[in-house]
């Protein structure tokens, strides 16, 4: 039995797929249906306000094990994208799919670009039903293994990085370039984030972080690492929503911190 977390506004589209939901074994290389006693357990909403509210009230041990969403919830566009970024905040690794009829348009490429889905199925497909269970069969085994899970990410509060694609995320938003919010952040930013949150709570100077790097020291000063700080804390102070707060969080010795007069910084999560 898995928990899923659906939010769909159109009643039909309910009744179609709440059978399937319910019953459908999605064991790794399992087939058929489960028993009566062993349904699926489904929460469903039709609005984005009760789904919120239910996200905020809902124990952070008590996840489900995968959302469905639509994009656009009763004609705001950004509805589904208001409650996958409630659920990334609370569980980061929480796998999610976006089940839509804008498939293909601007709304898709916004879903991904956000970072605010694993998947985008189109619901006006022919076998839709059969594509929704494979894809949701193939998000799981991944997020319900937990040592591969474990060795594909890395989690320190509420910051997320998959070591497969090197996104990250902070309270459930995507990093991106603070100069360009369209283009994600530099790779260099990102692998001195992960040696930061790894290294915690140690402090890690310029050498260090260009040992780690594999960079060359007469080429990486400390300024340079100094720099990539910079551009760290303009995107995670851009995803945090309120930027002044987040700054002020670091000169106080928190998140990304500068630690003493050697030229080291350290990650130190609330």
């Amino acid at each position: 039995m898995i928990k899923i977390f659906w939010v769909e506004d159109q009643s039909h589209w309910i009744d179609k797929f709440r059978p399937l939901l319910e019953c459908s074994n999605f064991a790794p290389g399992a087939e058929g249906e489960l028993p009566d006693d062993e349904h699926n357990r489904l929460e469903v909403f039709r609005f984005a306000e009760p789904a919120l509210a239910r996200i905020a009230q809902t124990d952070a041990g008590d996840a489900p094990h995968i959302a469905i969403l639509d994009a656009s919830l009763n004609g705001n566009d950004d509805g589904g994208f208001s409650v996958s970024k409630a659920l990334l905040k609370k569980w980061p690794a929480l796998p999610i799919v976006f089940l839509s009829e804008h498939s293909g348009t601007g709304i898709e490429q916004k879903a991904f670009e956000e970072g605010v889905t694993q998947d985008f199925i189109a619901k006006h497909q022919r076998n839709i039903e059969g594509v929704l269970l494979w894809r949701m069969k193939a998000l799981l085994r991944q997020s319900l293994q937990p040592v591969a899970n474990k060795k594909a990410q890395l989690v320190s509060g509420d910051l997320r990085i998959d070591l497969v694609s090197w996104e990250v995320w902070w309270q459930g938003n995507k990093l991106m370039n603070p100069a360009n919010p369209a283009r994600p952040l530099a790779p260099t930013p990102r692998k001195i984030l992960r040696f930061l949150v790894e290294a915690s709570p140690r402090p890690l100077t310029t050498m260090q972080m260009a040992d780690l790097l594999e960079a060359d020291i007469e080429k990486f000063s400390y300024a340079s690492y100094r720099q990539h700080i910079k551009i760290l804390r303009h995107s995670m102070a851009a995803a945090h929503g309120h930027e002044q707060e987040f700054m002020d969080q670091c000169r106080a010795g928190r998140y990304i911190a500068t630690f003493g007069d050697e030229g080291a910084y350290c990650w130190k999560p609330l």
